[in-house]
């Protein structure tokens, strides 16, 4: 137990450790620093420095045991109220605390490696690495020690050939009390900061190292000062803030896209400073409209505001598609104009606004009969322009504004309007405000949007009348745009068979071809017969256009004025006369007599260039019933006989008929036998030619086949002529082969023969002594083996030419034969 009471008061220290120890009798702190081994009294207590509190606290003696302070390369240590020799405490010893300098900071760069004073306040840095587009904030904090220890500083250039600038003693900026420095890593790679000055944390991510703004091409970031001016940078650049200025954000980016602007796209701007640009002068309030023509790509600068409708920043133009037009309302004077497709209308927000002409009710029922769909749009206009203090017309900006209450009823969608495009413009692409499909379609619903179309169809005409009195016919078919003060003429037409004027039918166009107007009249006959009639006319307008809409009811002033005539024309005639030809004399008194090319003239009313060019009648009634009973049965009797007549001459037309055909029967016969009989010689006649064709054939196939027969011993003896001739040929070929080969071999053994010979003379007695002992009969059997050819020549052996040719030699001996026994040789 004593043993670990002193091994608990016994303090060792390593090196790179020491330890704080307060004397309790006196109060003072020694700090130890190792290497080190010492037993602590009873007095000595175990403390550490709390920098939060900036007290002491007592602890165990392993936790007041600590690390040096240990700053490598490229840290640094900042040290808080260091020693006034500025010396640390030694190693391996006890120190007792020196004058501190208290409140004073110093930063000390690495490496480096001390045990701190009791009091002192220590904190390790890393050496703040810089890229391109980083920066840091640095505060003076001493402006004396700023000043002496400026020099001091660790800067590393961020290029080689920028070493010479980034020197601190040649760059010395105003080291005032509290002022803010940026250090750029477009101009130092590597800092730390000298005694006086210290690096600012990043007050939201708690880093010293900042971000700035890299910008690409058309992009740019804005800047917020301390006084309120803004700051606006294009890329491409790296954006450095000044110490007093923020990045304004949005949505989380600090930098956005340019506006893409074109010719049908521009913005309105509010000139909010004064300001010069190429060569001309804005002043506060000006008002801009940029668009495409002024500048394709647009970039905000402080002088500028945009102005906003609702959410709408960038003004998009209205396509107007051929036969469409457009009202634009002059702000400036109240005139309203009609801009006709197909264009882009853009219109300048400054002094034009696009409108929307209100119908009324009434009007919308004639100019576009049975259109349910148009009544509702121009009642909800209607209702709207109520709410504008009875405006006669309802502004695009207005209708937008009311287009999602109302767009349900007046068949119209949200996709009519360009979108406004978002305030924020980051990405790598600009975003078009139109609705894209693959392959790119832009859809366009214009019906209600632009100026009141009329649609004149084939043969239809309408007047269009303006507030001055000016008029124009439009005759179809054709597609009329309506000027904002014009309207259409209303014609009231007479209606029902006979026509009358109790009910008119109001339309504002008029049928200029092929009209058809139905009639009923009543006249009466020159004997008192009242008739009635029931036509139709067929009607053009011809002329000049102009007077087509002089006569206001023209269906009345032509049923009026015809009636009067075929009344007029009717009572010069009596029933019977009237009724047998009525529908000529309708058609004569209305459209004329037909002149010798079949046609009539027609009836032309020079009032409103109107022609009736043919009149159907339809039916022709009698009024009295006892008078068309009897003109009834006078027209039975007379159809009576003319049946009875027409059967009479049907009957004889029939026998003759009958008679006729029997004679066109037997003519027909004899016509038949006739044939027949041709038709038996001509096939007898063929008959003959065909025998004698065949044996015409016959003699001349047998002739050819003899021919053919001779021509094939001919070729046969030809043939073995040839073939005797190639065999004599090659026989006699062969033979002179033969004999060359005969010739050449006797050459060969003519020379053979005289070297054996001239051998053979060459022979001395030596040679002859030495083929005897070499055996004399195998010699000659050699030698006779090569006299063969000789004996070939001549017709003998080979044994009688060598023996001829050794005749008495002494090889003769050695070729004769030995004697059989008891047998006598044989004569030569």
């Amino acid at each position: 137990m004593p043993d670990d009471t002193r091994r608990e008061r016994d303090l060792i220290l390593a090196p790179n450790e020491h330890a704080f120890i307060l004397d309790e009798t006196k109060g003072n702190i020694v700090n130890y620093v190792g290497p080190h081994k010492t037993s602590l009294a009873n007095t000595d207590q175990p403390v550490v420095f709390n920098s939060n509190t900036k007290r002491f606290e007592r602890c165990l003696l392993e936790k007041a045991i600590q690390l040096f302070a240990i700053a490598p390369e490229g840290w640094y240590v900042m040290l808080k109220n260091p020693a006034k020799d500025g010396k640390p405490p030694t190693p391996g010893t006890a120190n007792s605390l020196p004058p501190l300098d208290i409140g004073r900071k110093v930063n000390i760069p690495g490496p480096v490696a001390f045990a701190p004073w009791p009091g002192q306040m220590v904190r390790v840095i890393q050496g703040h690495h810089l890229r391109s587009n980083q920066y840091l904030i640095v505060r003076v904090y001493d402006e004396e020690a700023a000043r002496v220890n400026w020099t001091n500083a660790v800067m590393k250039p961020a290029a080689p050939e920028d070493a010479a600038e980034a020197k601190p003693e040649n760059n010395i900026p105003d080291l005032t009390l509290g002022k803010l420095l940026v250090i750029k890593g477009t101009e130092v790679s590597f800092y730390i900061p000298p005694t006086g000055v210290e690096v600012v944390l990043e007050p939201h991510n708690k880093e010293y190292v900042r971000e700035a703004v890299t910008l690409e091409r058309l992009e740019y970031c804005i800047l917020l000062d301390e006084d309120g001016n803004k700051r606006f940078i294009k890329g491409p650049a790296v954006v450095f803030p000044k110490p007093t200025e923020t990045f304004i954000n949005k949505d989380g980016s600090r930098k956005f896209r340019a506006i893409e602007l074109s010719e049908i796209i521009g913005l309105y701007i509010k000139v909010i400073a004064p300001y010069e640009d190429n060569g001309k002068t804005y002043e506060v309030g000006d008002e801009l409209f940029i668009t495409g023509k002024d500048q394709m790509i647009y970039f905000p600068r402080p002088e500028h505001a945009i102005i906003r409708y609702g959410e709408q920043e960038v003004h998009y133009s209205a396509a107007i598609p051929a036969g469409e037009a457009r009202y634009v309302l002059n702000r400036s004077n109240g005139q309203i104009r009609l801009v006709k497709g197909p264009c882009m209308l853009l219109p300048d927000p400054r002094k034009e606004v696009i409108v929307r002409r209100v119908i009324d009710p009434k009007l919308v029922e004639i100019w576009f009969p049975g259109n349910d769909e148009a009544l509702e749009y121009n009642r909800r206009l209607m209702e709207m322009t109520r709410k504008e203090k009875g405006e006669e017309f309802v502004s695009e900006r207005a209708l937008k504004a009311a287009l999602p209450a109302a767009a349900a009823t007046m068949g119209m969608t949200e996709e009519a309007a360009p979108a406004a495009p978002s305030a924020e413009f980051a990405g790598d692409a600009f975003k078009r405000k139109q609705k894209y499909t693959p392959p790119r379609t832009i859809t366009l619903d214009t019906r209600y949007e632009g100026a009141v179309a009329i649609n004149v169809w084939t043969g239809y005409a309408v007047l269009a009348v303006n507030k001055t009195g000016e008029r124009k016919v439009i005759v179809g078919p054709k597609t009329y745009l309506l000027e904002y003060d014009e309207i259409l003429e209303i014609m009231k037409l007479s209606t029902g068979t006979p026509k009358q004027d109790e009910r008119l039918l109001k339309t504002v166009y008029l049928r200029v071809l092929h009209n058809k107007v139905s009639d009923v009249i009543d006249a009466e006959t020159s004997d008192l017969c009242p008739v009635k009639m029931r036509v139709s006319y067929r009607v053009n307008f011809e002329g000049e256009p102009e007077k087509w809409f002089n006569v206001e009811n023209y269906v009345k002033f032509l049923t009026d004025h015809t009636r009067s005539m075929l009344r007029n024309a009717i009572k010069r005639h009596g029933i019977e006369a009237f009724y047998s030809k009525s529908i000529q004399i309708i058609r004569d008194t209305i459209i004329g007599a037909s002149s010798d090319g079949g046609k009539r003239p027609g009836l032309t009313f020079e009032e409103n260039g109107m022609r009736i060019y043919d009149v159907e009648v339809l039916d022709v009634t009698i009024g009295d019933e006892t008078i068309s009973n009897l003109l009834v049965q006078s027209q039975h009797s007379a159809v009576q006989q003319t049946l009875e007549l027409a059967a009479e001459q049907r009957a004889f037309e029939v026998h003759q008929q009958k008679e006729a055909i029997r004679q066109n029967i037997a003519k027909t016969d004899a016509e038949t036998q006739q044939l027949f009989l041709d038709l038996q010689m001509a096939e007898a006649a063929k008959r003959l030619q065909l025998k004698l064709a065949q044996i015409a054939a016959d003699a001349e196939a047998d002739q050819r086949k003899l021919d053919a027969q001779l021509a094939q011993q001919q070729g046969l003896d030809t043939v073995n002529k040839a073939e005797l001739a190639r065999q004599d040929a090659k026989l006699t070929l062969e033979i002179s082969i033969m004999e060359r080969r005969q010739r050449q071999r006797l050459d060969e053994l003519k020379a053979e023969v005289e070297a054996v010979v001239s051998k053979a003379q060459a022979v001395s007695p030596q040679l002859i002594a030495a083929l005897q002992s070499f055996s004399e009969k195998a010699l000659a059997e050699r030698v006779a083996e090569s006299m063969s050819p000789l004996a070939i020549l001549g017709g003998k052996s080979v044994a009688e030419v060598f023996a001829q040719l050794v005749k008495g030699t002494i090889l003769e001996q050695a070729l004769a034969p030995s004697p059989l026994p008891d047998a006598a040789p044989k004569k030569k």
